[in-house]
Protein backbone atom coordinates (compact mmCIF):
# COMPACT_ATOMS: atom_id res chain seq x y z
CA UNK A 1 0.00 0.00 0.00
CA UNK A 2 1.15 3.62 -1.21
CA UNK A 3 0.41 6.97 -2.01
CA UNK A 4 -2.49 9.34 -1.29
CA UNK A 5 -5.88 6.88 0.05
CA UNK A 6 -9.42 7.84 -0.37
CA UNK A 7 -11.20 7.25 2.59
CA UNK A 8 -12.69 4.37 1.09
CA UNK A 9 -9.26 3.00 1.12
CA UNK A 10 -8.70 3.83 3.98
CA UNK A 11 -11.50 1.59 5.73
CA UNK A 12 -10.93 -0.98 3.59
CA UNK A 13 -7.03 -0.87 5.01
CA UNK A 14 -7.98 -0.70 8.76
CA UNK A 15 -10.71 -3.44 7.97
CA UNK A 16 -7.95 -6.09 6.39
CA UNK A 17 -5.72 -4.66 9.84
CA UNK A 18 -2.81 -2.69 7.63
CA UNK A 19 -3.39 0.46 9.00
CA UNK A 20 -3.99 0.67 12.83
CA UNK A 21 -2.98 4.16 13.30
CA UNK A 22 -4.24 7.49 11.33
CA UNK A 23 -1.96 10.76 12.83
CA UNK A 24 -4.64 13.24 12.24
CA UNK A 25 -2.20 16.59 11.66
CA UNK A 26 -2.17 20.57 11.34
CA UNK A 27 0.77 23.00 10.56
CA UNK A 28 1.38 25.16 13.28
CA UNK A 29 2.82 28.99 13.03
CA UNK A 30 6.56 27.55 13.16
CA UNK A 31 5.55 24.97 9.90
CA UNK A 32 5.68 21.75 12.47
CA UNK A 33 2.98 19.35 12.34
CA UNK A 34 0.74 18.92 15.41
CA UNK A 35 -1.91 16.45 16.13
CA UNK A 36 -3.03 13.58 17.34
CA UNK A 37 -2.72 10.11 16.86
CA UNK A 38 -5.85 7.91 16.42
CA UNK A 39 -6.72 4.21 16.39
CA UNK A 40 -7.37 3.55 13.07
CA UNK A 41 -11.00 2.22 13.97
CA UNK A 42 -12.03 5.31 15.92
CA UNK A 43 -11.18 7.57 12.92
CA UNK A 44 -13.21 6.02 10.91
CA UNK A 45 -15.75 5.55 12.96
CA UNK A 46 -15.66 9.29 14.01
CA UNK A 47 -12.85 11.53 13.84
CA UNK A 48 -13.06 11.84 10.22
CA UNK A 49 -15.38 14.24 10.63
CA UNK A 50 -13.81 16.21 13.22
CA UNK A 51 -11.54 16.39 16.66
CA UNK A 52 -10.44 19.01 18.60
CA UNK A 53 -7.03 20.70 20.37
CA UNK A 54 -6.04 23.43 22.32
CA UNK A 55 -6.10 26.98 20.66
CA UNK A 56 -2.75 27.80 22.30
CA UNK A 57 -1.31 25.59 19.30
CA UNK A 58 -1.63 28.76 17.00
CA UNK A 59 -0.12 31.24 19.62
CA UNK A 60 2.99 29.73 20.66
CA UNK A 61 6.84 29.14 20.36
CA UNK A 62 9.38 26.40 19.50
CA UNK A 63 9.34 25.77 22.95
CA UNK A 64 5.53 25.37 23.17
CA UNK A 65 6.03 28.40 25.63
CA UNK A 66 2.16 30.51 25.81
CA UNK A 67 3.02 34.30 25.62
CA UNK A 68 0.96 37.32 25.93
CA UNK A 69 -0.02 39.48 23.77
CA UNK A 70 -2.23 37.43 21.46
CA UNK A 71 -5.60 38.53 20.55
CA UNK A 72 -7.09 35.17 19.68
CA UNK A 73 -6.18 32.96 22.74
CA UNK A 74 -4.93 33.58 26.37
CA UNK A 75 -4.58 32.82 30.17
CA UNK A 76 -7.60 35.52 30.32
CA UNK A 77 -10.06 33.98 27.57
CA UNK A 78 -8.58 30.02 29.02
CA UNK A 79 -7.45 28.72 26.64
CA UNK A 80 -10.10 27.27 24.67
CA UNK A 81 -10.61 24.51 21.62
CA UNK A 82 -10.14 24.72 17.95
CA UNK A 83 -11.70 22.33 16.03
CA UNK A 84 -9.36 20.07 13.35
CA UNK A 85 -11.62 19.20 10.85
CA UNK A 86 -9.62 16.48 8.09
CA UNK A 87 -9.20 17.24 4.99
CA UNK A 88 -9.80 13.70 3.59
CA UNK A 89 -8.21 14.18 0.15
CA UNK A 90 -4.98 14.47 1.72
CA UNK A 91 -5.31 10.85 3.34
CA UNK A 92 -1.81 8.88 2.56
CA UNK A 93 0.15 5.75 4.24
CA UNK A 94 3.61 6.68 6.02
CA UNK A 95 5.86 4.03 5.12
CA UNK A 96 8.12 5.01 7.23
CA UNK A 97 6.25 4.48 10.48
CA UNK A 98 4.42 0.82 10.23
CA UNK A 99 0.77 0.51 9.89
CA UNK A 100 0.10 4.49 9.71
CA UNK A 101 -1.88 6.81 7.86
CA UNK A 102 -1.55 10.46 8.02
CA UNK A 103 -4.50 12.96 7.78
CA UNK A 104 -3.89 16.52 7.36
CA UNK A 105 -6.12 18.56 8.81
CA UNK A 106 -7.73 22.59 8.62
CA UNK A 107 -8.55 24.68 11.75
CA UNK A 108 -12.06 25.86 12.34
CA UNK A 109 -13.32 28.00 15.39
CA UNK A 110 -15.17 25.59 18.22
CA UNK A 111 -18.43 27.94 17.99
CA UNK A 112 -19.10 28.92 14.80
CA UNK A 113 -16.93 26.17 12.57
CA UNK A 114 -15.41 29.08 10.77
CA UNK A 115 -12.03 28.97 9.07
CA UNK A 116 -9.35 30.47 11.88
CA UNK A 117 -7.77 33.55 9.98
CA UNK A 118 -4.14 33.17 11.34
CA UNK A 119 -3.53 28.94 10.89
CA UNK A 120 -0.80 28.67 8.22
CA UNK A 121 -2.86 26.21 5.56
CA UNK A 122 -6.43 28.89 5.85
CA UNK A 123 -3.76 32.14 4.93
CA UNK A 124 -2.53 30.24 2.00
CA UNK A 125 -5.53 29.29 0.76
CA UNK A 126 -7.54 32.53 0.72
CA UNK A 127 -4.62 33.64 -1.12
CA UNK A 128 -5.19 30.63 -3.53
CA UNK A 129 -8.82 31.42 -4.01
CA UNK A 130 -7.92 35.26 -4.68
CA UNK A 131 -5.70 33.86 -7.18
CA UNK A 132 -8.42 31.85 -8.83
CA UNK A 133 -10.80 34.69 -8.84
CA UNK A 134 -8.28 36.59 -11.39
CA UNK A 135 -8.41 33.37 -13.41
CA UNK A 136 -5.24 31.61 -12.35
CA UNK A 137 -3.65 29.09 -10.54
CA UNK A 138 -0.43 29.11 -8.85
CA UNK A 139 2.44 25.86 -9.50
CA UNK A 140 5.40 26.13 -6.68
CA UNK A 141 8.34 23.96 -5.99
CA UNK A 142 10.05 24.59 -2.41
CA UNK A 143 13.92 23.09 -2.25
CA UNK A 144 14.53 21.58 0.92
CA UNK A 145 18.12 22.03 2.35
CA UNK A 146 19.18 20.55 6.01
CA UNK A 147 22.39 19.41 7.94
CA UNK A 148 22.84 15.51 8.70
CA UNK A 149 25.00 15.09 11.91
CA UNK A 150 26.36 11.46 12.86
CA UNK A 151 24.93 11.81 16.43
CA UNK A 152 21.25 11.30 17.28
CA UNK A 153 19.16 14.51 18.67
CA UNK A 154 19.15 12.90 21.92
CA UNK A 155 23.65 12.54 22.05
CA UNK A 156 23.60 16.00 20.64
CA UNK A 157 20.98 18.00 23.18
CA UNK A 158 22.49 15.53 26.41
CA UNK A 159 26.25 17.78 24.65
CA UNK A 160 24.72 21.29 25.11
CA UNK A 161 24.65 21.34 21.57
CA UNK A 162 28.17 21.31 21.20
CA UNK A 163 30.80 19.58 19.23
CA UNK A 164 28.62 18.87 16.28
CA UNK A 165 30.06 16.09 13.78
CA UNK A 166 28.43 16.26 10.55
CA UNK A 167 28.11 13.50 8.36
CA UNK A 168 31.11 14.86 6.23
CA UNK A 169 34.51 16.22 6.24
CA UNK A 170 33.93 18.83 3.21
CA UNK A 171 31.90 20.53 0.96
CA UNK A 172 29.56 17.78 -0.70
CA UNK A 173 28.20 19.59 -3.24
CA UNK A 174 26.96 17.47 -5.85
CA UNK A 175 29.07 15.44 -5.17
CA UNK A 176 28.79 11.75 -5.55
CA UNK A 177 31.50 10.13 -3.67
CA UNK A 178 30.26 11.71 -0.27
CA UNK A 179 26.54 10.99 -0.87
CA UNK A 180 26.97 7.70 -1.75
CA UNK A 181 28.30 7.31 2.04
CA UNK A 182 24.59 8.84 3.45
CA UNK A 183 22.70 6.61 1.17
CA UNK A 184 21.84 4.77 4.30
CA UNK A 185 19.44 7.72 5.01
CA UNK A 186 18.95 9.80 1.85
CA UNK A 187 17.89 6.84 0.23
CA UNK A 188 14.89 5.81 2.75
CA UNK A 189 14.25 9.24 2.85
CA UNK A 190 14.01 9.68 -0.75
CA UNK A 191 11.93 6.51 -1.81
CA UNK A 192 9.89 6.43 1.90
CA UNK A 193 8.65 9.40 1.02
CA UNK A 194 7.79 9.05 -2.80
CA UNK A 195 5.54 5.89 -1.62
CA UNK A 196 3.50 8.25 0.49
CA UNK A 197 2.65 10.14 -2.55
CA UNK A 198 5.08 13.08 -2.77
CA UNK A 199 6.63 13.76 -6.27
CA UNK A 200 9.76 13.75 -4.89
CA UNK A 201 12.13 14.25 -7.75
CA UNK A 202 15.98 13.78 -6.61
CA UNK A 203 18.47 14.65 -3.49
CA UNK A 204 21.71 16.30 -3.47
CA UNK A 205 25.14 17.08 -1.51
CA UNK A 206 24.96 21.18 -1.18
CA UNK A 207 27.90 23.37 -0.49
CA UNK A 208 29.21 22.34 3.09
CA UNK A 209 29.84 19.61 4.96
CA UNK A 210 27.20 17.36 5.81
CA UNK A 211 24.48 19.52 3.74
CA UNK A 212 22.06 17.92 1.47
CA UNK A 213 18.95 19.25 -0.32
CA UNK A 214 15.36 17.71 -1.22
CA UNK A 215 14.00 18.54 -4.64
CA UNK A 216 10.03 17.60 -4.61
CA UNK A 217 8.28 18.43 -8.60
CA UNK A 218 6.34 21.36 -8.36
CA UNK A 219 2.43 21.01 -8.41
CA UNK A 220 -0.19 23.74 -7.38
CA UNK A 221 0.36 26.26 -4.42
CA UNK A 222 -1.56 24.20 -1.44
CA UNK A 223 0.26 20.81 -2.17
CA UNK A 224 3.60 21.96 -2.77
CA UNK A 225 3.06 23.52 1.32
CA UNK A 226 1.82 19.67 2.17
CA UNK A 227 4.14 18.03 0.45
CA UNK A 228 7.29 20.75 2.11
CA UNK A 229 5.66 20.38 5.42
CA UNK A 230 5.53 16.44 5.22
CA UNK A 231 9.04 16.03 3.93
CA UNK A 232 10.50 17.86 6.62
CA UNK A 233 8.66 16.01 9.13
CA UNK A 234 9.76 12.85 7.86
CA UNK A 235 13.27 13.69 6.76
CA UNK A 236 13.88 14.58 10.99
CA UNK A 237 11.96 11.35 11.54
CA UNK A 238 13.75 8.79 9.22
CA UNK A 239 17.23 10.65 10.20
CA UNK A 240 16.19 9.86 14.43
CA UNK A 241 15.46 6.17 13.41
CA UNK A 242 19.13 6.18 11.78
CA UNK A 243 20.42 7.67 14.74
CA UNK A 244 21.39 10.55 13.13
CA UNK A 245 20.44 14.10 13.19
CA UNK A 246 18.57 16.22 10.66
CA UNK A 247 18.43 19.83 10.95
CA UNK A 248 16.98 22.41 9.36
CA UNK A 249 18.30 25.69 11.67
CA UNK A 250 19.41 28.13 9.24
CA UNK A 251 22.74 29.30 10.23
CA UNK A 252 24.06 26.25 13.24
CA UNK A 253 27.77 27.60 12.75
CA UNK A 254 29.31 30.48 11.62
CA UNK A 255 32.38 29.59 9.58
CA UNK A 256 29.66 27.23 7.73
CA UNK A 257 27.21 28.18 4.83
CA UNK A 258 23.90 28.31 5.71
CA UNK A 259 20.71 26.20 4.73
CA UNK A 260 17.89 28.05 2.55
CA UNK A 261 14.49 27.05 1.10
CA UNK A 262 14.08 28.58 -2.64
CA UNK A 263 10.78 28.81 -3.50
CA UNK A 264 10.11 28.41 -7.38
CA UNK A 265 6.95 29.91 -8.75
CA UNK A 266 4.81 30.26 -11.74
CA UNK A 267 1.22 31.05 -12.58
CA UNK A 268 -0.84 29.14 -15.38
CA UNK A 269 -4.35 29.83 -16.73
CA UNK A 270 -6.14 27.34 -18.41
CA UNK A 271 -3.52 24.41 -18.12
CA UNK A 272 -0.71 26.38 -19.85
CA UNK A 273 2.26 28.83 -18.46
CA UNK A 274 0.26 32.46 -18.14
CA UNK A 275 4.08 33.40 -17.29
CA UNK A 276 5.28 33.03 -21.06
CA UNK A 277 5.67 34.61 -23.80
CA UNK A 278 7.67 33.49 -26.86
CA UNK A 279 8.31 36.69 -28.26
CA UNK A 280 9.84 38.14 -24.92
CA UNK A 281 13.77 38.24 -25.43
CA UNK A 282 13.26 36.29 -21.55
CA UNK A 283 10.19 34.44 -22.95
CA UNK A 284 8.23 36.61 -19.87
CA UNK A 285 5.04 37.70 -20.41
CA UNK A 286 3.67 41.06 -19.23
CA UNK A 287 1.88 39.51 -16.55
CA UNK A 288 5.34 37.70 -15.31
CA UNK A 289 6.72 40.80 -14.95
CA UNK A 290 3.71 42.35 -13.66
CA UNK A 291 3.86 39.44 -10.83
CA UNK A 292 7.51 39.63 -10.13
CA UNK A 293 7.32 43.68 -9.78
CA UNK A 294 5.02 43.04 -6.36
CA UNK A 295 7.07 39.99 -5.24
CA UNK A 296 9.94 42.10 -5.29
CA UNK A 297 8.52 45.72 -4.23
CA UNK A 298 7.05 44.14 -1.19
CA UNK A 299 10.30 41.58 0.19
CA UNK A 300 10.56 44.34 3.11
CA UNK A 301 6.77 43.51 4.08
CA UNK A 302 7.26 39.96 4.17
CA UNK A 303 10.75 39.20 5.19
CA UNK A 304 9.65 37.65 8.43
CA UNK A 305 7.41 35.21 6.66
CA UNK A 306 10.85 33.93 4.83
CA UNK A 307 12.95 34.67 8.23
CA UNK A 308 10.73 33.85 11.22
CA UNK A 309 13.96 33.72 13.79
CA UNK A 310 17.03 35.33 14.81
CA UNK A 311 18.87 32.81 13.51
CA UNK A 312 17.45 33.21 10.34
CA UNK A 313 19.41 36.53 9.47
CA UNK A 314 22.70 34.91 10.25
CA UNK A 315 22.35 33.47 6.84
CA UNK A 316 22.53 36.57 4.75
CA UNK A 317 26.13 37.08 4.37
CA UNK A 318 28.27 38.38 0.98
CA UNK A 319 29.89 35.27 -0.89
CA UNK A 320 27.51 32.68 0.83
CA UNK A 321 25.00 32.12 -2.20
CA UNK A 322 22.30 33.59 0.23
CA UNK A 323 21.31 36.83 -0.79
CA UNK A 324 21.48 40.20 0.80
CA UNK A 325 19.62 42.39 -1.73
CA UNK A 326 16.20 42.36 -3.32
CA UNK A 327 17.04 42.28 -7.00
CA UNK A 328 16.48 39.63 -9.69
CA UNK A 329 18.78 38.64 -12.39
CA UNK A 330 18.77 35.65 -14.88
CA UNK A 331 19.94 33.44 -13.58
CA UNK A 332 22.20 34.73 -11.56
CA UNK A 333 22.59 32.83 -7.81
CA UNK A 334 24.06 36.48 -6.29
CA UNK A 335 20.27 38.03 -6.42
CA UNK A 336 17.43 37.94 -4.49
CA UNK A 337 15.41 36.84 -7.27
CA UNK A 338 16.36 34.60 -9.95
CA UNK A 339 14.47 33.89 -13.39
CA UNK A 340 14.95 30.49 -14.42
CA UNK A 341 14.16 28.68 -17.68
CA UNK A 342 13.93 31.89 -19.29
CA UNK A 343 13.13 31.81 -23.35
CA UNK A 344 11.09 28.41 -22.17
CA UNK A 345 7.53 27.40 -21.50
CA UNK A 346 9.22 26.43 -17.96
CA UNK A 347 10.18 30.11 -17.47
CA UNK A 348 9.61 30.79 -13.66
CA UNK A 349 11.12 33.25 -10.54
CA UNK A 350 13.01 31.17 -7.79
CA UNK A 351 13.19 33.55 -4.80
CA UNK A 352 16.38 32.57 -3.17
CA UNK A 353 16.04 34.91 0.32
CA UNK A 354 13.94 31.91 2.43
CA UNK A 355 15.74 29.76 5.02
CA UNK A 356 15.35 26.29 5.95
CA UNK A 357 13.14 27.51 8.78
CA UNK A 358 10.57 29.12 6.87
CA UNK A 359 6.89 27.95 7.26
CA UNK A 360 5.70 27.22 3.30
CA UNK A 361 1.91 28.24 3.85
CA UNK A 362 2.99 31.76 5.12
CA UNK A 363 6.12 32.18 2.78
CA UNK A 364 3.85 31.23 -0.11
CA UNK A 365 1.07 32.85 0.69
CA UNK A 366 2.97 36.21 1.30
CA UNK A 367 4.62 36.13 -1.96
CA UNK A 368 1.38 35.26 -3.81
CA UNK A 369 -0.81 37.93 -2.53
CA UNK A 370 2.79 40.41 -3.51
CA UNK A 371 2.37 39.11 -7.44
CA UNK A 372 -1.67 39.96 -7.24
CA UNK A 373 -0.60 43.31 -5.91
CA UNK A 374 1.45 43.99 -8.70
CA UNK A 375 -0.33 42.12 -11.41
CA UNK A 376 -3.40 44.53 -10.40
CA UNK A 377 -1.64 47.83 -9.83
CA UNK A 378 0.47 46.86 -13.08
CA UNK A 379 3.74 47.39 -11.61
CA UNK A 380 6.92 47.97 -13.68
CA UNK A 381 9.93 45.51 -13.37
CA UNK A 382 13.18 46.57 -13.04
CA UNK A 383 15.43 45.73 -15.29
CA UNK A 384 17.64 42.66 -14.23
CA UNK A 385 20.77 43.38 -12.33
CA UNK A 386 24.20 41.39 -13.80
CA UNK A 387 27.43 40.62 -11.81
CA UNK A 388 27.91 40.41 -8.08
CA UNK A 389 25.07 41.89 -6.78
CA UNK A 390 26.42 41.12 -3.37
CA UNK A 391 28.88 44.67 -4.29
CA UNK A 392 25.63 46.46 -5.74
CA UNK A 393 25.61 49.57 -3.62
CA UNK A 394 22.36 50.59 -5.59
CA UNK A 395 20.48 47.40 -4.75
CA UNK A 396 18.29 47.48 -2.02
CA UNK A 397 19.64 45.31 1.11
CA UNK A 398 17.17 43.02 3.01
CA UNK A 399 16.33 43.50 6.34
CA UNK A 400 19.17 42.41 8.23
CA UNK A 401 17.59 41.71 11.33
CA UNK A 402 14.53 40.00 12.98
CA UNK A 403 13.59 43.53 14.84
CA UNK A 404 13.97 45.60 11.29
CA UNK A 405 11.50 42.67 9.67
CA UNK A 406 8.95 42.99 12.44
CA UNK A 407 9.17 46.96 12.25
CA UNK A 408 8.41 46.23 8.15
CA UNK A 409 5.32 43.98 9.09
CA UNK A 410 3.75 45.86 11.61
CA UNK A 411 3.48 48.54 9.46
CA UNK A 412 2.80 46.78 6.56
CA UNK A 413 -0.71 48.10 4.78
CA UNK A 414 -0.28 45.86 1.82
CA UNK A 415 -0.16 43.02 3.96
CA UNK A 416 -3.03 44.57 6.22
CA UNK A 417 -5.08 44.60 2.87
CA UNK A 418 -3.90 41.31 2.10
CA UNK A 419 -4.16 39.46 5.21
CA UNK A 420 -6.03 41.15 7.29
CA UNK A 421 -5.25 43.26 10.51
CA UNK A 422 -6.23 40.56 12.90
CA UNK A 423 -3.52 38.02 10.85
CA UNK A 424 -0.54 40.88 10.65
CA UNK A 425 -1.42 41.44 13.93
CA UNK A 426 -0.95 37.93 15.33
CA UNK A 427 2.13 37.46 13.53
CA UNK A 428 3.79 40.18 14.52
CA UNK A 429 3.60 39.45 18.30
CA UNK A 430 5.14 36.28 17.24
CA UNK A 431 8.22 38.09 15.98
CA UNK A 432 8.02 40.42 18.90
CA UNK A 433 7.95 37.66 21.31
CA UNK A 434 10.84 35.73 19.25
CA UNK A 435 13.08 39.12 19.90
CA UNK A 436 11.70 39.70 23.23
CA UNK A 437 12.86 35.79 24.16
CA UNK A 438 16.36 36.52 22.62
CA UNK A 439 17.23 39.97 24.30
CA UNK A 440 16.95 38.65 27.56
CA UNK A 441 19.31 35.91 26.93
CA UNK A 442 23.04 36.26 28.17
CA UNK A 443 24.80 34.30 25.13
CA UNK A 444 27.78 31.97 25.47
CA UNK A 445 29.60 34.58 23.26
CA UNK A 446 29.01 37.45 25.52
CA UNK A 447 30.62 35.59 28.17
CA UNK A 448 33.87 34.77 26.51
CA UNK A 449 34.17 37.94 25.03
CA UNK A 450 33.87 39.63 28.08
CA UNK A 451 34.30 37.96 31.73
CA UNK A 452 37.77 38.77 31.83
CA UNK A 453 38.53 41.69 29.54
CA UNK A 454 35.13 43.98 29.84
Amino acid sequence: MRGILTFDALKKAVKDGSIDTVLTCFPDMQGRLMGKRFHAVNFIESAFKETHCCNYLLATDLEMATPDGYAATSWEKGYGDYVMAPDLTTIRVLPWLEGTAMVLCDILDHHSHEPVPHAPRQILKVQVEKLAAMGYDAMMATELEFFLFAQSYDEIRKAGFRELVPVSGYNEDYHILQTTKEEGVMRPIRNLLFDAGLPIENSKGEAETGQEELNIRYCDALACADHHTIAKHAIKEIAWQHGQAASFLPKWHHDKVGSSSHVHQSLWQDGEPAFYDKHDPLGMSDLMKHYMAGVIAYVPDYTFFLAPYINSYKRFAKGTFAPTKTVWSVDNRTAGFRLCGDGTKGVRVECRIGGSDLNPYLAQAAMLAAGMKGITDKMELAPPTTGDVYVDSKAQNIPRTLRDATTTLRGSSFLREAFGDVVVDHYTRCAEWEQEEFDRIVTDWEIARGFERA
